[in-house]
């Protein structure tokens, strides 16, 4: 009965979808099965490498669809541009996902929140704290931190990774809840761990659309009945999150209470209310954007975080050449008696070019986060349906040959070019030709929904790399008789683009650095 049932609902699904949009012409695409649609086009590993092979046959912007739920992927930048950005007023809602959003209690997510005022108000808030003004008062906080990383992988190089989660979670904690994780155990470290797992490699998987967002119908089936352990999974997700939404923003509401906070962006927001500044009391709708504004900043930050350094270190393990370049600039812009500081950074042109081309060789997110359409739209003759996820391909913008020549090769020295002189451009042309470069411009996002938080992401990325390539050497694993081991790196995140774990040696550069990193305390 239940298959009949079933195979029913698929008839009429495909029944309508067909109805609904017989004779529009859509974008280009890899051929569907009746009913199914590309349901075996897709994959949960590297999908942006076969979305990326496919704009090669069906050009700038492809469409697709699974059980009639149309994508879209957008493989230009300015295919990305003229939708999620000229067309932001209808393509910055974010999918209504039951699994992800009521199931798994993950709807309220600044990444998740559909476009309205609940959206707006969560984004004013993380402006509010994360704006490039707001982001310098972190910077003692990120300047210590990233000493303190360091020091932790001179000690123990073979947990490097661990110690980067440390720094990720912990720095996260700190500059929300003003919690202090004190080892790598630490209970609100291991839970945060644990909720950013859950959701990019378990929620998120297969790009976040499971059976019972397609037949909604699914969520009503009893939790013992056959097929139905994803609403088992669910529930477990669901207690997970919500005890990490909760947990640390009623400490510091305690530590409030106490007198014993430390200075945070939830005592900013909550002593605002309190002193009259924002409100006259303190309501619920507050309070509620508040915890999970807060928790989605842990969210979004940490695994960025650990992508981006892991990728860094990975180009310096792989172009030695690079790292030696950067160490010199650092000796002759900061010399060698103190740890580079923020005001160092415009006087470091190479580091910056480094740190542009970390961003742009290892695309932290390769197909961001995906929008959905509020309205049918028309583009360049195609009709893209309401309702459609629509993707920007940016680790095929980020691949571009022409704005990147030999693009899988990492070249830092390549922001440094001016345009081609058979292009005779003008000043003004050889500014936006630089800006069409820089890939800040693409990794961050696209439209209304672009990272509020890439500032204070910037800046911890800064101080990181500038501090490691100060005091740090690093090389391959090496045998016994002095030859780099091979090692298979993969990348096995269905959103991050993150390294699987590598073994490499990290040593001070010199005894003046081991002192420097063993006795000088950063400070601004």
């Amino acid at each position: 009965m239940s298959t009949l049932l079933l195979a029913f609902v698929l008839a009429a699904s495909y029944y309508l979808y067909s109805k609904r949009n017989a004779g529009k012409h859509f974008p280009p695409g890899p051929k569907p099965f009746p009913i199914l649609g590309n349901i075996f086009d897709l994959t949960t590993h590297e999908l942006w490498v076969r979305i990326t092979n496919w704009s090669r046959l069906y050009g700038d912007i492809m469409y697709i669809h699974v059980f009639g739920q149309g994508l879209v992927f957008c493989n230009t930048a300015e295919v990305a541009t003229d939708l999620l950005d000229k067309k932001g007023s209808i393509y910055s809602d974010k999918p209504h996902l039951i699994m992800t959003g009521d199931l798994c209690g993950c709807e309220n997510m600044v990444a998740m929140t559909r476009y309205g005022d609940k959206s707006r108000r969560q984004r004013r808030l993380m402006t509010q704290a994360l704006s490039a003004n707001a982001c310098k008062n972190y910077r003692p906080l990120l300047a210590n931190e990233s000493l303190t990383l360091i020091r932790r992988m001179v000690s123990d190089p073979s947990k490097y990774l661990a110690y980067l989660r440390w720094y990720a979670g912990g720095l996260t904690l700190q500059s929300i809840y003003g919690y202090r994780a004190d080892s790598p155990e630490d209970p609100f470290l291991m839970l945060g761990m644990d909720c950013v797992d859950i959701l990019s490699n378990k929620i998120a998987s297969g790009g976040g659309i499971w059976p019972v967002d397609l037949f909604p119908f699914l969520r009503h089936l009893p939790s013992w009945a056959p097929g139905a352990g994803f609403l088992r999974k669910a529930v477990v997700w669901k207690a997970k999150m919500e005890e990490f939404v909760d947990r640390p923003y009623e400490l510091v509401k305690q530590r409030m209470r106490e007198g014993t906070a430390v200075p945070c962006f939830v005592t900013t927001l909550l002593e605002d209310i309190r002193d009259g500044k924002e409100a006259s009391e303190f309501d619920a709708q507050r309070d509620f954007d508040i915890r999970w504004t807060a928790n989605s900043m842990y969210s979004a930050s940490m695994d960025t975080t650990i992508t981006v350094v892991s990728h860094f270190m990975l180009a310096m393990l792989t172009r030695p050449d690079v790292l030696a370049k950067a160490q010199s600039e650092m000796d002759t812009v900061v010399g060698s008696s103190r740890l580079p500081t923020f005001s160092d950074r415009a006087s470091l042109p190479y580091l910056e070019c480094v740190m542009s081309e970390v961003l742009r060789w290892g695309v932290p997110v390769p197909m961001g986060l995906p929008h959905r359409l509020m309205e049918d739209d028309v583009y360049n003759g195609q009709f893209i349906p309401a309702g459609t996820l629509v993707f920007a391909n940016i680790w095929n913008m980020l691949r571009n040959e022409e704005l990147y020549p030999n693009a899988d090769a990492f070249i830092p020295e390549r922001y440094l070019e001016k345009p081609p002189k058979h292009l005779n451009l003008s000043e003004a042309e050889e500014q936006e030709w630089a800006k069409e470069r820089n890939p800040r411009n693409y990794v961050f996002g696209f439209g209304r929904r672009v990272c509020p938080g890439s500032h204070l992401i910037e800046e911890s990325l800064w101080i990181v790399m500038a501090t490691m390539i100060a005091t740090l050497d690093l090389d391959w694993t090496r045998d016994e008789r002095g030859k780099v081991i091979k090692q298979k790196i993969t990348f096995d995140n269905a959103v991050f683009r993150t390294p699987s774990p590598f073994e490499c040696d990290i040593r001070p550069r010199s005894e003046q650095a081991l002192r420097l990193l063993n006795s000088v305390e950063s400070s601004l």
